[in-house]
């Protein structure tokens, strides 16, 4: 049988009709969802996490989205890594020590006594020291991806007496980090471990004397400013390391893009802390209204420093991560202390 040309043009055109007339479905695919929890409370989380989340999920564009909790809102801060190991939680703003992660590197986290002057130390220690790979290794070993580091805030005493020299931290009950106060207690302070959101009312209530958690922007911004009286300029460290984490499993399972777009968000969280603190520590000693400033003497405080480098070698002899740290912290502060001002005076 022959087909003509008009009679294969009309069935053609009457296959496209019905090709046409049918309509296609096209599925959106479902956002990949995350829960984020940090270890900051809301008004401080207002600042130092929810601008990067809330920036990411715009420009994620539906793709995926972080639904962001506060201290100890789906678990305790000290359960943050066995929820995060076991996906319970998908991602992580913490220091190590806070949320007692098992690596060798969690004595470092949060306040290593002493080892740290300006901000700017901890991206530096980090990206051009080697600290970055160490991190990576030791948190990929127990199934967490380790995103990036980045400084937070110095750590002060805001203490309701004024501590003019050391022997004025006797006996003082203290909300401090674990390393901190391990370090602290050759000082006679006492180190006392409390959810976040108690501290005012611990302060209030006499169960605490003082905070030795942050510097004083975080002091006016979450409202321990109102339950403490005075402000020792002397810190035990320069700068937090707080650290972005996420559950390797689910880390793996997004796509490059969003991977990056992440990294790529908590960097800029990272900066915006830089500036914030170095402007906020500066202002409200000037113009925050409510804390008087006191100070331990430099000669005194030598002392303070002298027990920092006894208690480095005391963590390095530890294990050989813990060594390795050790040695890099002490050849960048070496490093710096050469080249002088600005660097170290």
């Amino acid at each position: 049988m022959t087909t003509s040309r008009r009679s294969f043009l009309t069935k053609g055109a009457l296959a496209g009709a019905a090709t046409l007339a049918a309509p296609t479905v096209v599925r959106a695919q479902a956002p990949i969802k995350w829960r984020m929890q940090t270890y900051a409370g809301a008004a401080l989380g207002e600042q130092v996490v929810k601008p990067a989340v809330d920036a990411f999920n715009r420009i994620a564009q539906g793709q995926m989205e972080i639904e962001l909790f506060y201290a100890d809102q789906l678990v305790p801060t000290a359960e943050l890594f066995q929820a995060l190991q076991s996906g319970t939680i998908d991602c992580v703003q913490s220091d190590d020590d806070s949320m007692a992660s098992p690596t060798e590197v969690t004595v470092f986290g949060g306040y290593f006594p002493l080892a740290l002057r300006y901000s700017l130390d901890v991206p530096a220690l980090f990206n051009k020291y080697g600290l970055k790979q160490i991190w990576e290794e030791e948190y990929a070993a127990v199934g967490v991806k380790h995103i990036s580091a980045g400084s937070w805030d110095p750590c002060h005493f805001a203490t309701k007496d004024p501590i003019n020299s050391l022997a004025d931290l006797q006996g003082k009950r203290i909300f401090t980090f674990p390393t901190a106060g391990r370090f602290l207690t050759q000082f006679g302070v006492v180190p006392v471990t409390l959810p976040w959101e108690d501290i005012e009312v611990a302060m209030q209530t006499g169960e605490l004397d003082g905070i030795a958690w942050s510097g004083i922007t975080e002091v006016y911004t979450v409202g321990w400013s109102n339950v403490t009286n005075y402000f020792l300029t002397n810190n035990i460290s320069g700068a937090w390391i707080g650290h972005f984490f996420a559950n390797m499993d689910r880390w793996n399972e997004i796509p490059p893009h969003l991977q990056e777009l992440l990294t790529v968000c908590f960097e800029q969280s990272h900066y915006y802390r830089q500036h914030w603190y170095w402007a906020g520590e500066a202002d409200l000693r000037i113009n925050g209204g409510k804390l008087q400033l006191t100070t331990i003497p430099d000669e005194e405080w030598k002392t303070v420093e002298t027990a920092a480098q006894v208690f480095w070698d005391e963590i390095a002899a530890e294990s050989d991560v813990k060594a390795k740290v050790v040695d890099i912290f002490k050849k960048y502060n070496e490093t710096m202390v050469a080249a002088g001002r600005p660097y170290r005076f």
